[in-house]
């Protein structure tokens, strides 16, 4: 029978996998994990579970036993060494796998600062998996000092976290302004605001030089020449995605591995799916960080070892909590030359993104209403006209019939 391998236990091996059994595949199938835990979620390890307002159980995607009980061979703490896509096989370091069709669900691995500079000290953390939280939460005491390097919102939310917890939060961006790369000028002034005014010292147009200390790190040189004492730093400057395995098994890379519009790698019967995975979309090609995308992309690729023929369909949307806010985000906003304000109170507003007329992307800030319609006129291919979503009495749901 055809055996399936899925090389990535985290939303998108496990979307996989599962989809896989619910569309009636009745073939052998093994997902392979290199961390100790069941496939689990990653936004609340930053948020709740960091709060401690989440206990592990409630992280993981399924229980346990869903996997035994839908005959998945999950192998969890279990490293690939090498994949032979000629031989059709995956080298587990004394067990060799061989597979009918192979799924890459590697995911994404967090930049980390270069030893030089004082990336090795004790005290450097980065936020990425279960371990990296576990490791860095007793830190988290009131009164303790942690600097943050970089304002993405993975850098944010861990601020948000700290100064609700009652420590002592300095955030540093080398940009011009925090979010800079990822959103517009209005997105990055809200949560500017939004942080001074939970006491957290942002300083933007400010860089790392290095990390002071002997062991473990005890303060921060900065671009500026200022210094800074902590007692733990935050790494969130970006990831980039899992291509070993891919790159050494001969496997096309651009930015991510590579595969056509239905999951396909250039390597006769492998996959790719998730954050690992650059696909066409729209006339050019992305990779997309994201739970849904990880979800919708893995399910596509399953239906498609079955026989679907089916092309991926990217639906972009976000979501960041940070302290009483929750941003959504609808659509991808490049290229956009004009951002439309939409103030529905003073806890909640939109911006709204277009290019010439049309309508490529939303941030709603506690605005769901705004999200849930902006998001359907994009998928729609609707634009409606700015001046009427500027308008705070125009009712958003009229215009998905327009």
């Amino acid at each position: 029978m055809v055996h399936v391998v899925v090389i990535g236990a985290g939303q998108a091996g496990s979307s996989c996998v599962a989809r896989l059994r619910n569309t009636g595949f009745e073939g052998p199938v093994t997902l392979i994990g290199a961390e100790p835990q069941p496939p689990y979620q990653r936004p609340p390890l930053s948020k709740a579970y960091l709060m401690g307002d989440m206990a592990l159980e409630r992280l993981y995607l399924r229980p346990e036993s869903f996997y035994a009980e839908h005959d998945i061979d999950l192998r969890l703490g279990t490293q690939v060494h090498a994949i032979d896509t000629a031989a059709q096989t995956v080298d587990l370091g004394g067990e060799v796998l061989s597979y009918d069709d192979l799924v890459l669900t590697t995911g994404s691995e967090p930049n980390r600062l270069p030893a030089a500079i004082g990336g090795a000290l004790d005290g450097v953390h980065v936020v990425r998996d279960l371990a990296d939280v576990d490791a860095m939460s007793p830190r988290f005491t009131e009164g303790a000092r942690v600097l943050i390097v970089g304002g993405g919102y993975i850098g944010l939310e861990a601020a948000a976290v700290a100064s609700k917890l009652g420590l002592n939060v300095t955030l540093v961006e080398m940009s011009e302004r925090i979010l800079q790369r990822v959103a517009a000028p209005e997105t990055s002034d809200f949560f500017r605001a939004l942080h001074k005014a939970h006491g957290v010292d942002i300083r933007e147009g400010v860089g790392l030089e290095t990390l002071l200390g002997e062991g473990a790190v005890t303060g921060a040189r900065l671009s500026d020449g200022s210094e800074v004492a902590v007692d733990f730093v935050i790494v969130g400057v970006g990831i980039r995605p899992g291509t070993a395995l891919a790159e050494a098994a001969g496997i096309t890379l651009e930015n991510g591995i590579r595969v056509d519009a239905q999951g396909r790698t250039n390597a006769p019967h492998v996959w790719a799916a998730g954050d690992c995975a650059s696909f066409p979309y729209r006339g050019t090609r992305i990779r997309l960080e994201s739970v849904p995308n990880a979800i919708d992309q893995a399910e596509c690729v399953a239906d498609n070892i079955m026989g679907a023929g089916t092309d991926y369909v990217a639906k972009p949307w976000f979501w960041s909590d940070q302290y009483d806010v929750k941003l959504q985000i609808a659509g991808l906003n490049t290229g956009y030359d004009r951002v439309v304000t939409r103030q529905v109170d003073a806890d909640s507003v939109g911006f709204w993104y277009y290019q010439g007329d049309t309508l490529l992307a939303v941030d709603a800030m506690n605005d769901p209403r705004g999200y849930m319609v902006g998001k359907r006129l994009i998928e729609g291919g609707k634009s409606p006209d700015p001046a009427l979503i500027a308008d705070p009495e125009t009712d958003l749901k009229a215009l998905l019939r327009g």
